[in-house]
């Protein structure tokens, strides 16, 4: 992983996740800011797949369980859709706070997945 690439998906993580808690806590319902938060995240969890595949090949491997950083990452890369999901199907100001929550989580997994890459000694 890239340290510079996992501290700006982190920062946009949690300021999406902060911005769609307090919305939804102040009533607001599911609004193209929310649902365009959570979709800067998925594009930025594809780029990270995109980079898990070839940083390897590039000489960036792993120290940590591979097996771990595929879970964590694929894990990551499904609570923004289906968090979206569920604030489309449900449009209240709890689908909001879901979805923050949802991006919330997101912001550890990927701090968890950078720290599998280069801290933990497998």
């Amino acid at each position: 992983m890239i340290l510079w690439f996992t501290i700006v998906q982190v920062v946009v993580a949690v300021a999406a996740g902060v911005f769609a808690v307090v919305a939804g806590l102040m009533g607001r319902r599911p609004s193209d800011w929310t649902v365009g938060g959570m979709a800067l995240i998925l594009l930025l969890l594809i780029a990270q797949v995109v980079v898990a595949i070839v940083a390897p090949l590039t000489g960036n491997a792993p120290t940590g369980s591979l097996l771990e950083f595929w879970v964590y990452l694929v894990s990551a890369v499904l609570l923004p859709p289906a968090s979206v999901a569920w604030a489309l199907l449900e449009r209240s100001r709890w689908s909001t706070v879901i979805m923050g929550i949802a991006a919330l989580a997101v912001a550890v997994m990927v701090w968890r997945m950078w720290t599998i890459w280069t801290v933990q000694v497998a």
